[in-house]
């Protein structure tokens, strides 16, 4: 249990600036769905999509090599070889995608203005650096650090973006001719959100002196191959899996049956709501910055299976939470898009359950996929990840033509939920952990039901605040059925012990 407290306390710290930084992220969505119609949140949303893609290739999988080879190399060695290898990639494929700049713009609908392209370039050049540096505060257990850091990215890209969307574009379009009409450009426009974020990476990775201050250009040619055999495999699962989360928003643009203006709406409109699935991938995203550490560093305790499972099992019920907390009170989530302004945003609230749910899918994959990285079969876990690109490439580019976005959502839920049956049979052949996949099946199922009587009493409930008090009913009711089911299992975190105790 020493070690579940552990990973519970690192990722409390990664948890608040995750949540905290994604809180202050997410008051962009409103921000920028009120001053950009669908279609220019589509092409912001597609330019970070692509930075998506970057990040994998410049980085490589060499974050979790570092991880892996720290427990049989020296960490001096190993920092400075993956640190060596990612800065002279970094400058190497950041020229070679200057080249083609205009032919990228043009893939991306974006001809006009190429200069957005170079910019995100520099944001991926930039956050690929500082990859190692955050991974050696992570890996020395700093997680305090490492959510100052990350947080502070997070607010100097706030205040970039509302400092020019906010101040200086109302001061210009008044003109009045102030001086801060005058920093804004018009032909910028949404280029402003990219500068932003350039300037945050630009200050954080400064930021991190002291972590690559020491760092020395050494290169040892034998572990750099080890470091890649083992990280090439992951680089094809990253790779897959941002097929996987940001594929759909150019096959979107590209395969829409109607106009570029229609598609671009549409991208906008699935992108944005795409967004109000955020409260669950924070948590996962948390929940992953101080698991995998953990794992490896208690891969070798007699009772690491046991605990890998007890992990998944409050890991399925907390994401079940986030599940319910999101789409019993979608007429609460949805003004955090700008639909007073834009009510066309609307029209793509009816993915975002299914978004939920696959989401729920990828994160126990996640949980799943320890068991290639402790045996390293990376390459397997490469395989399932390229099955589940098939099968979004397959269904979003055969049925985007007759159901727009409703394809987008439901080939992430089929890949994801494809990935996860896949993992959890391969992996108990290759590593067995003693999983309760039907507890974890049955509170899923469960929290889909609990949805579908909301989505049924619609038709019964005309009041706004009767929905809303049904919610927090049906979730009452999920948390009186796992306080009764899991009690022996909750009654160890101090704060459940002491509410048993007082009941």
């Amino acid at each position: 249990m020493g070690g579940i407290r552990q990973l519970a306390k690192q990722t409390i710290w990664y948890g608040l600036s995750n949540i905290f930084g994604r809180f202050i992220n997410y008051l962009l969505t409103p921000i920028l769905t009120y001053i950009f119609s669908p279609d220019k949140f589509g092409d912001i949303s597609i330019l970070f999509a692509s930075a998506a893609f970057l990040n994998i290739i410049f980085t490589y999988g060499m974050e979790t090599s570092y991880f892996r080879f720290n427990l049989i190399e020296d960490e001096k060695k190993v920092y400075n070889t993956g640190f060596t290898s990612l800065l002279f990639t970094t400058v190497l494929f950041s020229i070679l995608l200057m080249i083609p700049l205009q032919e990228l713009a043009g893939l991306m609908k974006l001809e006009e203005h190429p200069e957005f392209v170079v910019w995100v370039i520099g944001i991926v050049a930039l956050d690929t650096i500082a990859v190692l540096p955050f991974s050696k505060l992570r890996h020395e257990g700093r997680p305090r650090k490492f959510a100052l850091l990350k947080l502070t990215n997070i607010l100097i890209n706030f205040v970039l973006i509302a400092f020019f969307l906010l101040l200086c574009k109302p001061a210009f379009e008044n003109g009045s001719g102030s001086f801060w009409g005058s920093l804004y450009d018009p032909g910028v426009g949404i280029g402003y959100v990219f500068i932003a974020q350039l300037l945050a990476s630009l200050v954080t990775f400064l930021l991190l002196f002291k972590e690559w201050k020491h760092f020395r250009p050494t290169f040892d040619k034998k572990l750099f191959t080890e470091l890649m055999i083992y990280s090439l495999p992951l680089l094809v699962v990253g790779f897959g899996g941002m097929i996987n989360e940001t594929i759909d928003r150019f096959m979107l643009v590209n395969r829409f049956n109607g106009t570029v203006e229609a598609a671009k709406m549409a991208n906008g409109i699935y992108s944005a709501n795409y967004k109000l699935a955020v409260l669950i991938v924070i948590f996962i995203q948390t929940f992953k910055m101080g698991a995998e550490p953990f794992f490896f560093k208690n891969a070798a305790n007699s009772n690491a299976k046991e605990n890998y499972a007890r992990i998944m099992n409050l890991f399925v019920i907390a994401c079940c939470f986030c599940f319910l907390g999101v789409v019993l009170f979608l007429d609460i989530w949805k003004h955090f898009m700008g639909v007073s302004r834009h009510p066309e945003y609307l029209q793509g609230l009816f993915v975002v359950p299914i978004l939920m749910l696959s989401k729920i899918f990828l994160g126990i994959y996640y949980n799943l996929s320890i068991w290639y990285k402790l045996t390293n079969k990376t390459s397997t876990g490469a395989v399932i990840t390229i099955i589940g690109a098939v099968i979004t490439l397959l269904i979003n580019y055969f049925f985007i033509p007759m159901i727009g976005f409703w394809a987008c959502a439901l080939a992430t839920l089929a890949c994801y939920g494809s990935m996860m049956v896949i993992s959890y049979i391969v992996g108990q052949v290759h590593y067995p952990v003693p999983y309760q996949w039907k507890h974890h099946l049955g509170y899923i199922g469960f929290a889909t039901v609990l949805f579908l009587i909301h989505t049924a009493s619609r038709k019964v409930l005309a009041q706004e605040w009767q929905l809303h008090a049904e919610g927090i009913l049906l979730i009452g009711i999920f948390f009186l059925v796992i306080m009764k089911r899991e009690k022996q299992e909750l009654v160890q975190i101090p704060l459940i012990k002491k509410l048993y105790r007082k009941h």
